[in-house]
């Protein structure tokens, strides 16, 4: 159960009406109102790193599902396996991002993202290993996506986990991100 009660969307002002106007109706951003004018800024850069990066949509929700493991955030994890699954991920390799990097189910890639998400949310700089590895296979442009995205669902999983944001019920809103066949 919530810590604070929920904020009516239909009370926001300003930045945070408008911002409203585009959002899904998830706790997440009911929770986020209380913060007026932030959840602008919030739902953006989510939004940008869901849709606008170059980086693989499977690898990105790799990233994100295990920093919700890593982060023990329930309702993170709950979003982003539905999303994996719309836009394609097996159930097999969900159940690796929970058991972890040496997973058989991996190919390479996957095994090096997961192992640079482990590096980065345990001691916060990566090692030379974890971040040559992936560097060689993504580039860098979308090794700064992936640690953006770690840092960001970072944040996110500790502000879900703090707050204790309830899973919608039901099945709640569908989030539409890049990579999802609509």
């Amino acid at each position: 159960m919530a810590r604070i009660p929920y904020f009516d969307p239909a009370t926001a002002t300003g930045r945070a009406a408008e911002a409203y106007e585009k959002l899904p109706a998830l706790n997440i951003f009911r929770m986020m109102g209380h913060g007026g004018d932030l959840i602008e800024s919030f739902s953006k850069m989510g939004a940008f790193l869901l849709n606008f990066t170059s980086l693989d949509p499977i690898l990105r929700e790799i990233a994100i599902i295990r920093v919700g493991v890593l982060s023990s955030a329930g309702y993170e994890i709950y979003q982003h396996e539905r999303i994996s699954r719309r836009i394609g991920m097996s159930d097999e390799v969900i159940a690796g991002i929970h058991e972890g990097p040496s997973a058989a189910v991996f190919d390479d890639a996957q095994r090096e993202v997961m192992a640079f998400t482990d590096d980065v949310v345990a001691n916060v700089r990566a090692s030379d290993a974890t971040f040559d590895a992936v560097r060689k296979r993504l580039g860098d442009r979308a090794l700064q996506e992936l640690t953006m995205t770690v840092g960001y669902y970072m944040m996110v999983s500790r502000y879900l986990e703090t707050f204790d944001v309830d899973i919608e019920e039901g099945e709640g809103p569908v989030v539409s991100v890049l990579g999802d066949p609509k």
